[in-house]
Formats: C-alpha cells, sequence, structure tokens
C-alpha cells in the first residue's frame, strides 16, 4: 500500500498473513532498534506493519487462560501466548491489525500518550463514517455507547514497548466475523460486547479504503 500521505514512519503492508508470521516480521524489527539503542547507533526508521490475519486467539501475558472458551482448533483458529499486555482477544479477516514498531522518544511520548494516540486514530477514522467512540477509564481500546450499559468494543489495543520501542498494537474490527468472538471472553471483559464497522453500518466496508484512512490519522497523530 502507498497512501498518498506523508508519514513519519514506513509503511509496510503485509497482506493476509498468520499471526506467527507476522510476530516474525515485528521482533525483527523490534529487535534491530533496541540494538540501535544499546549501542548508540543511529536508529532504524520507525516503521507501521498492517496485517490481515487468518484466524488466530492471542493472549496477553497476564491474561487468564480461563477467557479461552473452546479450544482453539475447534473452531479453525491458532492460539498464541504472547509478551504483549492485556488478556485474550481475536483476529481474522475483514480486522485491520497495526503493529507500530516506533520509537516513542522520537515522538517524544510515553506510553500512556502512544496509547492514548492510537486509540484517537481509530476514534477519527469510525467519526468520518458517522459512529461516535470514545474510551472507558478501566478498559483501553476504541468503544461505542462507551457511555452507558450498551458499551461494545470496536478496536482493542495491546502493546509491549522496551526503552521507548513499542510492538503488538491494535484490532480494529471492520469487516470481522464477530462470532468468533463468542467462543472467549474478550479481553477478560464479560460485561461489555464487541462491534464492528459493518455490524454498525449494515454493510460491508471498503477494507482498503479504511486502512488509508488509518495510515492518514496515525500520520496526523505522530507527525
Amino acid at each position: 500500500m502507498n497512501p498518498a500521505v506523508r508519514a513519519p514512519f514506513d509503511v509496510v503492508d503485509l497482506g493476509g498473513m498468520s499471526y506467527g508470521d507476522a510476530l516474525q516480521e515485528q521482533e525483527v524489527r523490534f529487535q534491530a532498534m533496541l540494538e540501535a539503542k544499546r549501542k548508540a547507533s543511529p536508529l532504524p526508521n520507525s516503521t507501521f506493519l498492517l496485517v490481515e490475519h487468518t484466524p488466530v486467539y492471542t493472549l496477553g501475558k497476564s491474561g487468564d487462560l480461563n477467557n479461552l472458551r473452546r479450544k482453539p482448533e475447534e473452531v479453525g483458529a491458532e492460539f498464541y501466548k504472547t509478551t504483549r499486555g492485556g488478556d485474550i482477544t481475536y483476529h481474522g479477516p475483514g480486522q485491520i491489525v497495526g503493529y507500530p514498531i516506533f520509537d516513542l522518544e522520537r515522538f517524544e511520548m510515553g506510553v500512556a500518550k502512544y496509547i492514548w494516540s492510537m486509540e484517537e486514530a481509530i476514534i477519527q477514522v469510525i467519526k468520518k463514517h458517522g459512529l461516535e467512540g470514545g474510551r472507558i477509564e478501566e478498559a483501553s481500546g476504541v468503544w461505542i455507547d462507551y457511555d452507558n450499559e450498551h458499551a461494545r468494543k470496536i478496536c482493542a489495543i495491546g502493546v509491549k514497548a522496551s526503552r521507548y520501542v513499542t510492538m503488538h498494537g491494535f484490532a480494529f474490527n471492520v469487516n470481522t466475523d464477530l462470532r468468533y468472538f463468542e467462543h472467549i471472553i474478550p479481553c477478560g471483559i464479560d460485561d461489555k460486547g464487541v462491534t464492528s464497522m459493518e455490524k454498525e453500518l449494515g454493510r460491508a466496508q471498503d477494507f482498503e479504503a479504511i486502512k488509508k484512512e488509518v495510515v492518514e490519522a496515525f500520520a496526523d497523530l505522530f507527525s
């Protein structure tokens, strides 16, 4: 993808890819940036990886395996324990997953502001399509009807940072098959729902166009 937007990071669209292969792509860039910092060498450019995963459940480092209600293989999905924060979530077709390998020192922000900025990017994107997204104080991510009992998550966030270098990131439900979420307690939260742009708007969305809007929003917020 070569969006017509100037961004302070390289954009690499991995297309459709398994979680394991994408994790390897992350690790190579993450470790290269950490090694450069350790040696006080010139840093590689920050990179924004985009991917659409084959079905997979991932569990954060402090997540509870009891939040997985069915064996992943029973529903045609893989399973990975990860080093990110957060609990369990699902990735699959129709979902934009972003893995920013960013040097936060370059962007003059800490981890809390970084997470806020990722949320804000998605909030800005869905606003263009008539959806109001917001935050819930005790739960990261972007929510619809965030201020009442009908809150449902449209974008999950889970990150890892070392020496202000980030990996992992966000999972934004565009045309996602939400039935996969029925087999887990998403993010360990059992009193709130999960949604997608397709569900909220009543029709499938232009996936590539939304992806471009996400890159544009990130470029603006991290400029």
